[in-house]
């Protein structure tokens, strides 16, 4: 699956407050990206908003408050773009045509830190780092988030792969950098620098390496199409599947649980392969589970909970929360109704993002954000937006 933004421009549609891209819209909160970078530099800028939330739509970025959700502010931006935290209080990495671009989510603006490069893809953050992955460079860019408050772009490591390739890389405590193996038109496995980018160590047996989690102790994960390769303490273990072809292409970890959880797939073959069943793979005992939801869900379905709990958004509009030691589903939270994956994975779906106890899932064929308290299951409360959101992230500090 790719999972890099598109240059296809598509059609902003019309909303009350939709004008030309070079018009700064105060009254109704919205401004273009390159009035927002202006403002930056000089303009009075927008009141913080606290916790902030980033929703994409077709279009631009919308900026919630994280409590009340109400919309702060709208900033047009064209293309296909993703989100992900930056790993401080402020802000967001946005993975756009031109490269990675740096928001201020709680200032509503653009920041001028940009990673230039074709096809941004993953965003990692570990051990009080993140780690760029530009595939069409193959580039690798690791920087504290810590210094992205100065205004200007951190000073950081950098590494570039032998090939370009749609891969990703996570540094670890220690300084060693994991970086997969790969060219464009096929992913082997992960290799392993230390500080200096001098290679100590690889592995190739992981045949469509495609994501990574970590996982208590620092047990490094990345997705194969036969299982998952696991990095810990300077040695790697691959865990098998239980099938020939057995895809984990996307995982969650947490500091609280051994256990990382993946999607699982079997039909190498499927335009759109819907499985009902995740894999729970323990990094200690070094054994992969399966545990069968019962309905389907998406590649933006996993995420844990504050106590290390497995949690799936299911095409049946609920939150499944799974004990990641027993692999038993504990309790079933209602979330949104139901819904069925789209073959383009560009466009929108239901999408899970966590932070602390809280659990906010859009809806975009109701236009609706949720916020919902993981301990009760209750709505905390909810909001109607002007156009369906896809991407779903925010402020998350600390990793």
């Amino acid at each position: 699956m790719n999972t890099t933004p598109t240059t296809r421009r598509r059609a902003l549609g019309g909303t009350a407050c939709a004008l030309a891209f070079a018009t700064v819209l105060t009254a109704c909160g919205s401004e273009d990206d390159t009035t927002a970078s202006s403002r930056a530099k000089g303009a009075t800028p927008a009141a913080a908003v606290k916790d902030p939330l980033v929703a994409g739509f077709d279009g631009g970025l919308y900026i919630l408050d994280g409590k009340s959700l109400k919309l702060s502010r709208t900033i047009e931006l064209p293309g296909f773009n993703r989100l992900n935290p930056a790993g401080d209080e402020d802000h967001v990495v946005v993975s756009t045509d031109s490269g990675f671009r740096v928001l201020d989510a709680a200032g509503q603006r653009f920041t001028d830190i940009t990673y230039k490069g074709s096809e941004p893809g993953h965003v990692v953050r570990h051990a009080g780092k993140t780690v760029l992955f530009t595939d069409g460079t193959g580039e690798v860019d690791v920087f504290d988030p810590a210094d992205l408050g100065s205004g200007t772009k951190p000073k950081g490591r950098t590494y570039t792969s032998a090939e370009a390739h749609h891969g990703v890389a996570i540094e670890l405590e220690n300084g060693e950098l994991l970086s997969t193996l790969g060219d464009k038109e096929t992913r082997t496995g992960v290799l392993v620098l230390d500080k200096d980018n001098k290679e100590i160590a690889r592995n190739e047996k992981c045949p469509g390496v495609h994501g990574e989690a970590a996982a208590k102790g620092e047990a490094i994960g990345v997705g194969c199409e036969d299982g998952i390769l696991v990095y810990k303490d300077g040695e790697f273990t691959k865990v098998d599947a239980p099938d020939d072809y057995g895809r984990i292409g996307n995982q969650a970890g947490s500091d609280a649980s051994p256990v990382l959880l993946g999607d699982y797939k079997t039909d190498a073959e499927a335009e759109l392969e819907r499985p009902t069943r995740v894999s729970l793979v323990d990094t200690e005992k070094k054994k992969l589970r399966l545990v069968d939801l019962g309905t389907s869900y998406s590649f933006r379905s996993l995420a844990r909970g504050p106590e290390g709990e497995a949690l799936v958004l299911g095409t049946d509009g609920k939150i499944h929360v799974i004990d990641p030691a027993t692999g038993k589903i504990e309790k079933k939270i209602d979330a949104v109704g139901e819904w069925r994956e789209p073959l383009d994975w560009q466009q929108p779906r239901p999408t899970l993002f966590v932070r602390d106890h809280t659990a906010y899932v859009s809806d975009p064929g109701e236009k609706a954000l949720h916020a919902i308290d993981l301990d009760t299951g209750k709505k905390l409360t909810s909001v109607k937006l002007p156009k369906s959101t896809n991407e779903l992230s925010g402020t998350v500090a600390g990793h």
